[in-house]
């Protein structure tokens, strides 16, 4: 799921993912899609911001929600901060694989702000998928479509 060229109030980058997801989130912020970042994850937030930092964001632009251990609390604390800071358009950073799981969860919980996605994506070719676990982690993430629409309502499509 990729929104395309947009501009938000915020990029959020949800912990997760290797190195992809931190570079994406600088790359987007260089190119001035959005003034601040909310970095979201128990555990990944603060390795995340310092990389940020190293790769030249201002540390004034950053904020940490350090709470979240999965996609569902990623969005509910981070929609807090984003309702506190009357934010209305959000950039979501996230692996290509998780793009449309973390798009639906945020949309269903808060369907008043407007979500976009604009994924970062791991640059290895299909057929070393098997090396990187990347087939095993797409497969992953059809059983938490379905396990989240099941168990919380966040309808895939």
């Amino acid at each position: 799921m990729d929104s395309g060229p947009v501009k938000a109030d915020v990029l959020v980058l949800l912990g997760g993912g290797s190195h992809e997801r931190w570079e994406r989130t600088a790359e987007l912020f260089k190119e001035h899609v959005a003034p601040r970042i909310i970095v979201s994850g128990y555990g990944d937030c603060e390795i995340n911001r310092h990389l940020l930092l190293a790769a030249g964001v201002p540390a004034a632009a950053i904020e940490i929600e350090d709470k979240s251990r999965t996609t569902k609390e990623n969005a509910q604390f981070t929609i807090q901060l984003l309702r506190g800071g009357k934010l209305k358009q959000v950039i979501l950073v996230t692996s290509w694989y998780h793009s449309r799981r973390a798009l639906v969860c945020f949309q269903h919980y808060a369907p008043d702000i407007k979500f976009y996605s604009r994924p970062s994506y791991f640059a290895s070719a299909r057929a070393e998928w098997a090396h990187n676990r990347i087939g095993s982690r797409v497969r992953l993430e059809y059983v938490k479509l379905l396990g989240y629409w099941i168990r919380y309502g966040v309808c895939p499509w």
